[in-house]
């Protein structure tokens, strides 16, 4: 694979992680809660992106992409996770407003961070569409598939990762620097609503195919 191939793959991740969606308002939200978890989020992401790329290079994204289907159904179980993403969110922020901050720290947890950011770019179809229709256009039919698919994986879960990884910083410094509950409060929830309606949406168009 030719360093120039390599940095036009890199050009193109850097273009899918900067255009919001749900892996940016999920760290931010996760990162307005608690700043290690943003992170977290942002390695879950990262961890999500690499999982698209093994199942590129095993085949198992070509049978998906051949059963419309099967993939409808991906695309709304993701939509459906973006929504509980959201509501979840909105409840929690709830919660911190009536017991205080503690007890969003106490839920928000890396772990969950983690999880939340792997689940998201695993049941993200963008992301699917990336890896399965536009990632093998880049990979030479030398007999090396599965180690080259991996390698763009780890450009693009590389790109991504760092990119989210300013977001979380960015938001954590915010927090810092305002330090009005208030404030935080309203970017928390317009956060999880933000997320809610991309779960609606998704849900929505794919129910409509």
């Amino acid at each position: 694979m030719t360093a120039p191939a390599l940095l036009a793959f890199a050009g193109l991740c850097a273009i899918l992680a900067v255009t919001p969606g749900p892996d940016t308002f999920l760290v931010l939200r996760y990162s307005l809660a608690r700043p290690g978890a943003g992170l977290s989020a942002s390695a879950g992401s990262a961890v999500g992106s690499m999982l698209w790329a093994l199942a590129v290079a095993l085949g198992l994204a070509a049978l998906l992409e051949q059963s419309a289907e099967i993939y409808r159904v991906v695309k709304i179980a993701g939509g459906l996770y973006l929504l509980y993403l959201g509501v979840a969110a909105l409840i929690a922020s709830r919660r911190k407003a009536a017991h205080g901050p503690e007890g969003q720290v106490r839920t928000t947890t890396l772990r969950s961070g983690f999880l939340a950011g792997m689940l998201s770019t695993l049941m993200n179809p963008k992301v699917g569409l990336f890896f399965v229709a536009i990632a093998p256009q880049f990979v030479p039919r030398d007999g090396h598939a599965i180690g080259n698919t991996l390698l763009l994986g780890g450009i693009d879960a590389a790109v991504g990762s760092a990119y989210l990884c300013v977001v979380a910083l960015l938001a954590s410094r915010a927090v810092a620097w305002l330090k009005k509950p208030s404030v935080t409060r309203a970017l928390e929830r317009i956060s999880a609503a933000i997320l809610a309606a991309l779960g609606i949406g998704t849900i929505a168009l794919s129910a409509a195919e």
